[in-house]
């Protein structure tokens, strides 16, 4: 296993783009995902694993921000890539909350540890050098949907780091007879398979699976799970982490099982949310 990570007791809670936030009446707000308000909201439930999206700007800021255009969720329009930072700085989530730069967030909170997901090609090289420049390389797992990026990513960087499965890595390790490949994943620095409970209509999550994963010393998460009862079935099964939105569900259900582990840590109270 890669770096410091995942150095820490299992059920692995991950709040996905920062989680659901909720206020003192239990509303839900889902329209400021990946903000330094809804990643400190994590925090102060207890969440040490934050999982967030990298895209670039056309002159290389990198951004925790998930989708390829602002359209869906600022104020303004327009495909990252092509925009300067300059331009997309002024953007607002939600209409109020700006976009963060990821080193923002890691400064910001420097006992956390992110889940990176790469969402584009031109974010390969700033998330190196935004590695490089923090330090983070032993508090981050990173990861992509195109195993391509994801070994553009890998060859990359020039110090370990803990990464998942890309795609074809994960089809490996559902058909595993493949055991010299697995322990070549596995020196390669793959630390653990970030997976859907299905794709394409087809069960991915299993006990073998699962089985197969520990005996090389993989972990297993599952994403994107939002029901405690679903939650429960898969902690049940054995899996060693979940990515949720509902950050306040999965830590009740933790809670309950005597599985939560995770004391708030010591927050200003007087401090503005964000960075």
């Amino acid at each position: 296993m890669t770096g410091d990570y995942l150095d820490s007791p299992t059920p692995i809670a991950l709040a996905h783009r920062g989680g659901w936030l909720t206020d003192d009446s239990g509303r839900v707000r889902t329209e400021l995902e990946n903000t330094a308000l809804a990643f400190e909201h994590a925090i102060r439930l207890g969440y040490r694993h934050l999982e967030t999206d990298v895209h670039a700007t056309r002159d290389g800021a990198l951004l925790a921000f998930h989708d390829e255009t602002l359209d869906r969720t600022t104020d303004r329009d327009g495909r990252i890539r092509d925009l300067p930072y300059s331009e997309v700085a002024r953007a607002r989530v939600g209409g109020s909350e700006p976009i963060p730069l990821l080193a923002e967030l890691l400064h910001a909170w420097p006992e956390a540890r992110f889940n990176i997901d790469i969402k584009a090609d031109n974010a390969v090289e700033p998330l190196v050098e935004t590695l490089r420049r923090t330090g983070a390389w032993n508090r981050v797992c990173v990861g992509s949907f195109s195993q391509r990026r994801l070994d553009r990513t890998r060859a990359a960087l020039d110090r370990p780091v803990a990464t998942s499965c890309g795609p074809v890595d994960v089809a490996r390790l559902r058909f595993a007879s493949l055991t010299p490949v697995l322990r070549w994943l596995v020196r390669r620095g793959v630390s653990c398979a970030q997976i859907p409970p299905r794709t394409h209509g087809f069960p991915l999550v299993s006990r073998d699976l699962i089985a197969t994963a520990h005996r090389f010393g993989l972990q297993v998460h599952v994403w994107t799970i939002n029901r405690p009862a679903v939650m429960a079935r898969l902690l049940d099964a054995g899996v060693d982490g979940i990515v949720t939105d509902n950050t306040v569900g999965l830590r009740r259900l933790l809670r309950e099982r005597g599985e939560w582990d995770n004391p708030p840590p010591s927050v200003d109270e007087n401090r503005e949310p964000g960075v």
